[in-house]
């Protein structure tokens, strides 16, 4: 049986929903398919008050997408501190950082050339 191939646009819905559900901070979507040798599609980059909330998004991330699309991410680092974790679907890549940590990075002036589309925190 394969697999069915789940679309970019319903992956990214699916994790706005998963990070909007525990109240995840500073949602920004970075579009990286028109820079040259990246290593996915799309960023998204979000942030949460403790390493408590930074591994409940991940957790709400992993079961929406998991619930809604029958889709995991291929890899996850960084649960173990929770100050940045990393969880990779292939086609997008999730950053969910504590908000100091963010900073520090600043991962959307380091990919300066993406389209960058910031949503509102609904919080």
């Amino acid at each position: 049986m394969t697999k069915k191939k789940v679309s970019n646009d319903d992956l990214i819905a699916n994790i706005i929903k998963g990070i909007e559900d525990v109240k995840g901070n500073d949602i920004d979507i970075l579009d990286l398919r028109e820079i040259d040798n990246t290593v996915s599609d799309y960023f998204i980059i979000c942030n949460g008050n403790s390493n408590t909330q930074v591994n409940a998004i991940v957790n709400s991330i992993q079961k929406v997408v998991s619930k809604e699309l029958k889709d995991k991410p291929w890899h996850v680092e960084g649960s173990e501190n929770a100050e940045w974790v990393l969880m990779d679907y292939v086609n997008v890549v999730v950053h969910v950082f504590q908000k100091h940590i963010r900073e520090y990075y600043n991962i959307e002036g380091l990919w300066g050339d993406a389209n960058i589309i910031s949503l509102e925190n609904k919080n």
